[in-house]
């Protein structure tokens, strides 16, 4: 099939500017100066999305959450504010929401996650009043602060949707901070908090479990495994949920809340779903350590829409940046490539105000701890990592990640017993 010319070309095109895009074009800038690399971004706001949890708890105002676009874009990138709407790798091109195609030597696709607010029945018509909120959108998060506040008693109820989700713990992480807020203030006795959790564990790493569990028992939370929330009704404030028993059974239940925090189901995009890109599981279909295409010789994923059975974390995507970028300098150079990636995630559970359990881990499960026990031990709640998450994280991010600096996450290279597929400049 034939393709209409480019209106333009770019040495790397990379699909969304949030926190994996960026980090990855500041990235490939600080290895090479000169590359020309586009941006394709429709928002003029970018949000640094974990600080979400801590603006519904009362500890961030919103504002610290956002900047504009425009600020974040590294300098020598260009940024097109619009939308990829298909792929025609083939031709080395993708053709945007208004009819332009932009043609590339490397494609890096970061388009991050679709949260499917939709696909529970109710939902979408209630967020954000009759009680209904979720720390998963930037306007919601206050009112989450809002209804903790007002609360001195009835069911609260805190869900989470089966995996893949970005940011696994954040359910948990309302629920914590939501309780902590109750026990200071001594509403606690006066409120039934229930877990309704889609899967069959409280955390995917058993190591951090004991110390989580420890938490469940002191705010009294009643946790029911293997529930799906599956509708809304807000006016009447009923939550329905799918509970799945141990044969496999599956019933309907029925809750009343006086309050509901929800994890909506995720998905790929599905400009992503829909393209060439795209594995059967609809993600991004990359090797886990390369995170290089496993078809398509040109192109890498990373973030949120990839298909590495990695955390999807904003750690994860900082880990994630810098190999792609010397991945993306080797290919364009026509070397093999030799940077990996280890499935590194973060996930810091803020199970009290003040006090954090650090989860780092990587592919299988397997702990990957930034610092040592004696500084830092991860397995239990500490102040320090409180600190970490409130003041380091956030300027990190902003300073560090996205401007490229590569602070604890410089990537590890290998000599591959066989050469990863090669593309030559």
């Amino acid at each position: 099939m034939a393709h209409p010319q480019a209106s333009q070309t770019c040495d790397v095109l990379i699909v969304g500017g949030g926190a994996a895009g960026i980090a990855t074009a500041a990235s490939l800038l600080r290895r090479r100066p000169g590359l020309d690399v586009v941006i394709v971004e429709p928002s003029e706001r970018h949000y640094y999305q974990p600080g979400w949890t801590l603006v519904g708890a009362g500890v961030f105002t919103p504002e610290r959450t956002m900047r504009e676009t425009c600020r974040l874009i590294p300098t020598g990138a260009r940024w097109i504010q619009d939308s990829v709407v298909d792929f025609a790798p083939e031709a080395d091109q993708v053709r945007l929401s208004d009819g332009r195609r932009i043609g590339y030597r490397a494609l890096v696709a970061a388009p991050g996650i679709k949260l499917d607010w939709d696909a529970i029945p109710g939902l979408s018509e209630t967020l954000g009043r009759n009680g209904v909120t979720s720390n998963y959108r930037f306007d919601l998060a206050p009112y989450t602060w809002k209804l903790v506040q007002e609360l001195k008693g009835g069911r609260a109820l805190f869900t989470q949707p089966p995996m893949p989700i970005k940011c696994a713990g954040a359910p948990q992480k309302a629920l914590y901070l939501s309780a902590d807020h109750w026990q200071r203030t001594g509403a606690l006795k006066n409120v039934d908090i229930e877990f309704h959790n889609a899967g069959a564990v409280l955390f995917g790493v058993k190591d951090y479990v004991p110390a989580l569990m420890k938490y469940i028992e002191r705010y009294g939370v009643d946790l029911r495994f293997n529930s799906r929330l599956t509708a809304i009704d807000g006016e009447a404030r009923r939550a329905t949920f799918a509970v799945t028993d141990a044969d496999g059974a599956v019933s309907e239940v029925v809750r009343d809340f006086d309050m509901i925090h929800v994890c909506p189901p995720q998905t790929a995009p599905d400009f992503i779903r829909a393209s060439p890109l795209a594995a059967d599981s609809g993600w991004i279909d990359v090797d886990q350590a390369t995170l290089h295409h496993n078809r398509l010789d040109n192109v890498f994923g990373l973030g949120d829409a990839c298909s590495a059975p990695n955390a999807k974390t904003a750690a994860a995507a900082r880990k994630q940046a810098p190999v792609v970028a010397e991945n993306v300098i080797s290919m364009l150079d026509g070397k093999a490539l030799k940077a990996v990636y280890d499935g590194y995630g973060s996930c810091p559970l803020t199970v009290e105000r003040g006090k954090i359990v650090l989860a780092e881990f990587g592919y299988g499960g397997k702990l990957l701890p930034s610092f040592p026990a004696w500084m830092l031990d991860g397995r239990q709640p500490t102040r320090r990592a409180w600190h970490l998450k409130a003041q380091a994280l956030p300027e990190i991010y902003w300073v560090g990640m996205l401007k490229g600096r590569e602070w604890l996450c410089a990537p590890d290279c290998v000599e591959p017993g066989v050469a990863p597929r090669t593309r030559a400049a």
